[in-house]
């Protein structure tokens, strides 16, 4: 895998700025840039290399830094500046304002004490899909994963799997926005044939991908729908291939895989007619 594609601050399919205007405050636009310079490659920054990443002055970039700083999301050591714990408060806000993810967690742990292999839920953010979810086992990939990490649609069996769920003309255009890359000897890169595989996952329900995202990985996704049949997010079990090959998964893994997806889909219509 490519580094920039596991940045979780650089989604590649970023709209094109808004102009200042009544709906429009461009210095929050410029705090949250500065947020997301921070990365797993960046974690520590002087202020010229914020400026430099961010597109600002290094005046802006200081008066915003300085702001987060006194907020406490930012904490200054010599001329190095660095994100604190607090961040995490942003993005927990999301996760704890749907009961999707405190539903989720109890079916996945359950699904990965049946299967002994890690267990993720994602949702779609332009042509990556974001992990909002996630229940590990044993290390089996060289790529970190947690929670904000992301990773590119068209490859991956829980990003097929969300894509599956646009009209097609939104899929192609996602596809054709996508840096298609071969990550691997058997990485399908051509828009063409990936909207043919993702046709089918819609038809069958879900998506097997055997090591084109990295050697060695596979992973099997169904989606996870809302009361109207959308889907709103997808449900993995990733393993080894020479542990847990493609056709051992379909066989022992997909059934219970398919029914962990189904009743986090039912717990959430029920939650939501409920409410």
């Amino acid at each position: 895998m490519s580094n920039a594609a596991a940045l979780p601050g650089s989604p590649s399919d970023a709209p094109a700025a808004p102009r200042p205007g009544d709906t429009y405050v461009q210095s929050f636009a410029r705090g949250l840039a500065v947020i997301r310079s921070f990365s797993a490659h960046a974690p520590s920054q002087s202020l010229s290399e914020v400026a430099a990443r961010t597109g600002l002055t290094r005046a802006g970039a200081r008066r915003i830094l300085l702001t987060l700083e006194g907020l406490g999301y930012v904490e200054c050591q010599g001329r190095q500046f660095r994100l604190t714990p607090k961040i995490l408060d942003l993005g927990f806000a999301y996760l704890s304002s749907l009961p999707l993810w405190n539903l989720a967690e109890p079916v996945m742990e359950e699904l990965v004490a049946q299967v002994k292999e890690s267990c993720s839920a994602a949702v779609l953010d332009g042509t990556e899909l974001v992990y909002v979810l996630r229940v590990p086992t044993h290390k089996i990939m060289s790529i970190n994963l947690g929670i904000g990490s992301r990773l590119p649609a068209y490859c991956t069996s829980m990003g097929r799997v969300l894509l599956a769920g646009l009209p097609p003309d939104e899929l192609e255009r996602r596809l054709h926005a996508s840096p298609l890359e071969a990550r691997t000897p058997r990485t399908v890169v051509d828009v063409a044939a990936l909207m043919r595989i993702v046709t089918q996952t819609r038809e069958q329900g879900w998506a097997l991908v055997n090591q084109e995202l990295e050697e060695g990985l596979v992973s099997l996704a169904a989606p996870i729908l809302d009361r109207g049949g959308r889907t709103i997010a997808a449900l993995n079990i990733s393993g080894q291939f020479n542990r847990t090959p493609p056709e051992h998964m379909l066989t022992h893994f997909l059934p219970r895989l398919r029914s962990a997806a189904d009743r986090i889909s039912q717990l959430l219509g029920t939650k939501a007619a409920a409410l």
